[in-house]
């Protein structure tokens, strides 16, 4: 059995769960207790859970028992666990209210090929079920999944490197840690046999993270541990206090939640230049002032349009970015591609630099919003739907590359449009064609010429009126 079918079999188990009321997003939760449990078996790491609420005890329970040592079991390790088992249960509880349902979801989990599970990567079973959980829009989950192929797109533009400290302010699931964490094993010689001191790092410290949904944090967490990453993963609100600790990074890598804080409060963050209740303007300023300023640490942030044009404190955002930072890319992204159809949104790529001031010479934007297939789940985003944008960013001479979505403007021309970013769109094929438009000038002319002769011929008409008139007289 493949990973694919193991995760088809699972989300099946959903169906059982409707009688209850749970939904997708509650079905993933409930199945994150209960996969953690038998992967600690399956993986031998039972050792972090007590002997009486471990895998082989949870199964040897049946009906309204089955329940209540359920509910016990989550109190307990939400209470008393120690690290990520504590983290994980903090606060859990059971929706499921009939136990016979809650006895077939144990049985049929116990039941799976674990053996094939284990050789695939229960990592990748786990993030399976995140993603079947986003593409289904009634699980109101998509705000919390950035698609895999944009992740693995964007980790390969900024390769992270052994030893650097990374982390999403905004990490939903964890997704872009856990590819920057691929990326670096798999793109390092002999990774596995790097010194004990730098091993200990990357396992426990490279890779880190903030979520303010519980809930999601839950599954971050879940999602962490199945991958071997042990970096901390903060319950909390990167725009609150807590976000003024997290800085001096060499990668940040984000997809912030969109929208304006409740209420439209400003932001409670007091160490920001400028205040603002667009939440995504504020996780802009908390990027960048969390790269290190050596001219090396780097970003890419997923950002809707509205923040390329807004004005006011928009503006001053945008110019202390290109001031502070080297904004070298922007990739302007089709739409379709996130659980909102209609929002438009871009990667924006920049480098902190040694300074506070000019780092910002060009800005280079791609655009692959126009003349694109409409993604969904008929025609899903794919890797090869990048390539001319891979293509393009990693030149080592962007002036020599022939392609119609690549486009430059110097900080002088977007200075000259109000300091706004909303540019280097190309226009849908659809549309007519303007170079085949008639000059301006001329149509004027044209017209001119046309409304004289009206007038001529307005002016004869009425002369003879007037004539007829009098002969009629």
């Amino acid at each position: 059995m493949t990973t694919q079918e193991i995760v088809a079999k699972l989300w099946n188990l959903c169906n059982v769960l409707r009688d209850d009321g749970i939904t997708y997003h509650q079905y993933v939760t409930e199945l994150t207790y209960i996969l953690f449990l038998k992967m600690a078996k399956e993986t031998g790491a039972e050792d972090a859970i007590p002997e009486a609420y471990r895998w082989d005890v949870l199964t040897a329970k049946s009906g309204v028992d089955l329940k209540k040592f359920y509910q016990k079991l989550l109190t307990e390790l939400g209470e008393n666990g120690t690290g990520r088992v504590r983290e994980i249960y903090q606060g859990a509880t059971t929706n499921i209210d009939e136990p016979k349902n809650l006895g077939k979801i144990i049985t049929t989990i116990d039941g799976l090929d674990w053996f094939s599970a284990k050789e695939e990567g229960l990592g990748n079973l786990y993030e399976g079920l995140l993603e079947k959980n986003a593409n289904e829009k009634k699980s109101g989950a998509g705000q919390y999944f950035t698609p895999r192929v944009l992740i693995d797109v964007i980790v390969r533009m900024m390769k992270p490197q052994p030893g650097e400290r990374c982390n999403d302010p905004a990490c939903g699931t964890f997704g872009f840690m856990i590819a920057a964490s691929q990326y670096v094993r798999e793109h390092t010689d002999d990774f596995y046999e790097l010194d004990a001191d730098t091993a200990k790092f990357e396992r426990d410290e490279a890779f880190t993270g903030c979520e303010l949904v519980h809930d999601t944090h839950r599954l971050a967490l879940m999602n962490a541990m199945l991958h071997d990453i042990g970096g901390e993963i903060v319950l909390g609100d990167t725009l609150s206090d807590i976000g003024k600790s997290m800085k001096n990074y060499d990668l940040v890598l984000t997809n912030p939640p969109f929208g304006t804080k409740k209420g439209g409060e400003r932001a409670t963050r007091d160490d920001f230049t400028f205040s603002t209740s667009n939440k995504q303007l504020n996780f802009l300023q908390h990027v960048y002032r969390s790269l290190k300023p050596d001219g090396k640490a780097r970003a890419a942030i997923v950002l809707p349009d509205n923040v390329l044009f807004q004005d006011g404190d928009g503006e001053k955002i945008r110019r202390d970015l290109m001031d502070k930072c080297n904004l070298h890319t922007v990739l302007r992204l089709p739409t379709g591609i996130f659980y909102a159809q209609g929002v438009k949104t871009n990667v924006l790529f920049f480098t902190r630099g040694k300074n506070d001031q000019g780092n910002t010479k060009e800005v280079w934007f791609y655009a692959m919003r126009t003349n694109m297939p409409s993604f969904g789940k008929t025609t899903p985003l794919a890797r090869e739907h990048f390539a001319g944008f891979e293509s393009a960013y990693a030149a080592e001479d962007r002036g020599a590359v022939d392609d119609e979505r690549w486009n430059r403007f110097t900080r002088e021309e977007i200075e000259g449009k109000g300091n706004s970013l909303d540019l280097g769109l190309i226009r849908d094929a659809s549309l007519v064609d303007y170079d085949d438009m008639p000059d301006p000038a001329e149509s004027a002319d044209e017209c001119i010429a046309s409304l004289e002769e009206a007038v001529d011929l307005l002016r004869s008409v009425a002369q003879e009126l007037r004539m007829y008139g009098t002969e009629e007289k």
